[in-house]
Parts: C-alpha cells; structure tokens; sequence
C-alpha cells in the first residue's frame, strides 16, 4: 500500500540551504590557504627552518661510475679435466684385487693365492676399462636368467667341463641356462622342491641365503621367483667366468672363496646356506670353515649340503676315496655339528640337511672353543680363528637369540632387532622409521626424473653407503635387486640391513670391488665421497 507525500513542496525549501552551506565552505578554505601562505602558518615556518639547515652547494664534478669496480672478484680456479683413455683389450674382464697373474705369487695353502690381493696405488690402471667386441645391453629379467649373448661373456669352457651337469649351453649367438647343477642335474627347480619339504621356504620365514661355491648360481636364480635372496659366490679360478655367468643372468653374486680370512658379512645374516658339491674341506683346521658358515647362519637358520661326502656309500669309488677315509669325514662333520649346536632334520640320498638351533640353552658345548671376540660383525680382512662365535644371551629356552623376525615382507619395515636393541649405537627406532621415510621420499624423486628405475631395465643395482637399507626397501621389487654396500669405514648397520631381509657385503672403496666389469645396471652413492674425503 503506497504512503502519500503530504508536503510536495518541502524537498524544494531545501536545496537552497545546502547551496548555501557548500559556498560557504569553498570560502573557508580559500582564506585558509591565503593565510598559510603569506607566511603566518606554522607550517610554513617550520618548513623554512628546515631549509635554513640545508648544505645547497653545487657539485661540479659528479662520478656516476660504479664505486665498487676497485673489488678483485675472485674467480673460480680452472680444473683440469682428465680424460681416461681406454685400457688395452687385454683387460675387458679385468678385476684388480683378484687377477690371475698376482695371484699365483701367493701361497696356495689355505685357498690364500684365491682370496683378495689388491694392488699397490703405483700398478692401479689409470684407464677405461674396455667393454668386448660386439657388446649388447643384457636381456632383461626375467629372460636373463635363461639367456646371455655370448659377445658379453665370450667363454665356452663351462659349456664343455658341465655339458653333461646343465649348467650352460652355447646355442647360436647366446647362451643358455637350463637351470642345472653338479648336484641337481634335474634342474633347480626339482632340488629346491626337496629343500621346501624340510624347509620353510614359502611363507616367507626364510628370506637370505649363502651359495658357497656357486657355479653360474642357478640355485640362486630359481630361489628368487621363490622371494628368497642368495648371496652367491665363487672364486676366479679354472671354471671361467662363472660369478661373472651369474651377475650376467640377473643374479646376486661376488668373487670370493673361504679361505684365511672371515667372510665379508655380518654374523646372524643368512637363513639358509648351502653347499652344493662345492668342495670346501669342511672338517680341515679343526672346522674352522665350518665354523664360519655358523658365525653367518641365523640361529633357527638352514645348512645345506648335497656331495662328498653325504652318501658316500654309494660313490665312494667313483670319488677315487677309501671307505674308511670318507666315511671318517662325514663322522666329523657330524661332530662338528654337535658342537655347533645343530640338529641333523634330513638325510635323504645326496643330501643332508641341519638346523642351528634358536639359542644354546641345550648346547653341550666346550667354553674354551668359544670365541672372545666381542664384536662378530668386525671381520674385513680379519683372519678367522678355529672357534665357535657365541649366540647372543637369551633370557628363556624358547626366546631366539639376537632377536626374532618377521616373515617377509613384513620383515622389511619393521624395527630390526639390532635397532630395537640398541646394538647400533646412535640408531633408534625412531630415526630408524624416520629414514624410511627419507628414503622413499627420494626414491619416488628419483623415478620422477629416470623413469627407467622400477623398471626391467635395471636389474643389478648396488648402493655404494647403504646405511640403514631405506633406499634398497624402497626400491624393493622382484624386477631387481640391491647390492647394499656398507664400507668398513662407516657405521656398521650391515646386520641391521640383513634382518631386513636385504643383502650386502662389507667393502673398502679404496680397492676394487669383488665384481667383473660392466656387472651393474645402476649404482646409487649418497654421502660417499663425504664419507672418504681426505682419505
């Protein structure tokens, strides 16, 4: 409902005031400002101070070059660039601490002339070595377990010595790998099947193993479709190129032999190991390489062995040996054993399997043949001793020495014993956690600007300061797997690593790797050079 104005006229009386008002002001100020400048403002007066304090004198001469152009900028110094040449032909499969030649200087008792023997700065090579003629990229996994181009390992030696064993065929421009060994010719495939029935390989209790003597690893090959990492390893003797065969196909493996001196792993580390015709005189200088397959098996880990002198009643001849004599030898190892605190849980045709008991609360064992070290894990170059390494104090018959762990893959993550322990001095759990976290940071990084990384591209990959293991855990894939190097200088966490269910070796930079050339798809090297500056 409208409201009607009563008063049309009122909006008409006021516009002439406010005319009116807004002249007015217009005045106001006017005058103001009048007044403000004619010199009676406070305002000017002030200014006219300020005016009265000002130097106004008048510079001639100006420089307007820039003031600083007397400083001396120091420039970087020039770095001379080296340029390797390539090495002679002579050395495509040159591996420096463990060649031929030096070798044979050293005495063979022992295995001594096939263990390390690195040489002095004045003979290292100051080239590239050289890859073969014909070179081709490896196939990639899981092909390369089955194939190698010959052009990458042009030897045929193993394909004749171990036609009849299975261990390589050469076929065309490759060879190939049917999955044989001495002791499995059936395949490996077979041989493992029989390992499982006594074993727990499946539901991931049993995640690293030791191949003692390897050949071309095809037992490490086919445990790994199995999730089970081998550590293989195999000296460079008459059976070329062998770990070099292995590292080709895709497969964990280093030069090495059991000799004088410890192998280049931490104690506990391996939950399995084998012997599979590997020769190594287990009963000689008193066990002692016996004894250092036990400093390195886990307790509740497996040993395997399969040849001499395991049903040597049926081959006693055909190994040229008495009765008596390998009968004896099986005796020994049976003793041994015992001592060890083993427990036989097979013995079926060529093979035989123990099981190292969880701790030794029934272990009838001798104390002075018990080691005084005390620290197991110290071993780089350190000369093993015919004594037993102790199992770590428990406080239950039921409780497993040093720790228990997860099956894999939870054993990946979780906190390792070691850690949970406080065995790793400066390590806890937190930071443990913490550096997982870092790690899978910058892995997911690192496929962001190489996408070839997760891929089957990459197979052999080492990390040169692995540290806690975070970037191999994070990487962890069946495409590929990591070499975690931890260098006898920096903190020891490669036990750590292993309860992880990783693998890796102890290693001084300052000498060749255990390794044949161009066996590496990728090597990862965080802190590194900050670790051996000066050194």
């Amino acid at each position: 409902m409208a409201i009607k104005n009563n008063n049309p006229s009122g909006n008409r009386t006021r516009k002439p005031v406010s005319v009116f008002v807004a002249i007015g002001l217009c005045c106001f100020f006017y005058l103001f400002g009048t007044w403000q400048k004619s010199g009676f403002g406070k305002g000017d007066s002030i200014a006219l101070e300020i005016t009265k304090h000002t130097d106004c004198n008048v510079f001639t001469k100006l420089d307007f070059e820039s003031h600083h152009n007397y400083v001396e900028i120091a420039q970087p110094p020039k770095q001379k660039i080296e340029a390797f040449k390539p090495c002679d032909v002579k050395y495509t499969d040159y591996t420096p601490c463990q060649e031929q030649d030096r070798a044979m200087t050293f005495p063979r008792e022992n295995m001594i002339y096939r263990e390390r023997h690195c040489p002095p700065d004045d003979e290292k090579l100051r080239c590239l070595v050289p890859a073969p003629q014909g070179y081709k990229t490896p196939f990639p996994w899981p092909k390369s377990r089955d194939y190698a181009h010959y052009a990458n390992v042009p030897y045929k030696h193993l394909t004749v010595e171990k036609a009849v064993q299975h261990w390589v065929e050469f076929k065309g421009d490759v060879f190939k790998f049917p999955g044989g060994g001495t002791m499995f010719p059936q395949g490996a495939d077979a041989y493992i099947d029989e390992l499982a029935s006594v074993i727990p390989i499946a539901d991931g209790s049993v995640r690293t193993a030791l191949d003692t003597g390897c050949g071309v690893a095809s037992w490490g090959a086919y445990l790994l479709k199995r999730n089970v990492l081998a550590m293989s390893f195999a000296p460079r003797d008459n059976h070329e190129a062998q770990v070099q065969f292995a590292l080709e196909r895709g497969v964990p493996a280093v030069v090495g032999v059991l000799g004088t001196v410890h192998l280049p792993y931490p104690s506990r580390a391996f939950d399995m190991a084998q012997c599979s015709r590997c020769l190594i005189p287990w009963t000689a200088n008193e066990g002692t390489y016996l004894k250092e397959v036990d400093r390195v098996l886990r307790p509740g880990g497996y040993w395997i062995l399969s040849g001499p002198p395991i049903n040597w009643k049926t081959y006693y001849q055909t190994w040229k040996r008495s009765k008596k004599e390998v009968q004896a030898e099986q005796r020994k190892i049976e003793e041994l054993a015992e001592q060890l605190c083993w427990e036989k849980k097979y013995e079926k045709g060529d093979l035989a399997i123990w099981r190292k008991k969880v701790n030794d609360r029934s272990c009838q064992r001798n104390s002075a043949a018990i080691c005084q070290s005390k620290d197991a894990d110290d071993v780089w170059y350190e000369k093993m001793e015919s004594c037993i390494t102790p199992f770590p104090k428990v406080a239950s018959s039921k409780e497993v020495a040093g720790g228990e762990l997860k099956k894999f893959p939870a054993r990946l993550n979780a906190v390792p014993p070691r850690i949970a322990k406080g065995s790793v001095p400066g390590v806890t759990a937190d930071l443990y956690n913490e550096d997982n976290k870092i790690w899978r940071k910058h892995v997911s990084r690192y496929k962001q600007l190489n996408t070839l990384i997760g891929s089957m591209r990459y197979r052999n990959v080492m990390d040169m300061n692995a540290g806690l293991g975070g970037f191999a855990a994070a990487l962890e894939s069946p495409k590929l797997w990591v070499m975690n190097v931890v260098p006898n200088i920096a903190k020891n966490t490669l036990g750590v690593i292993y309860e992880r269910g990783l693998i890796g070796i102890y290693h001084d930079w300052c000498e060749g790797f255990s390794t044949y050339p161009r066996t590496y798809d990728l090597i990862h090297a965080s802190g590194i050079f900050s670790l051996y500056k000066g050194k």
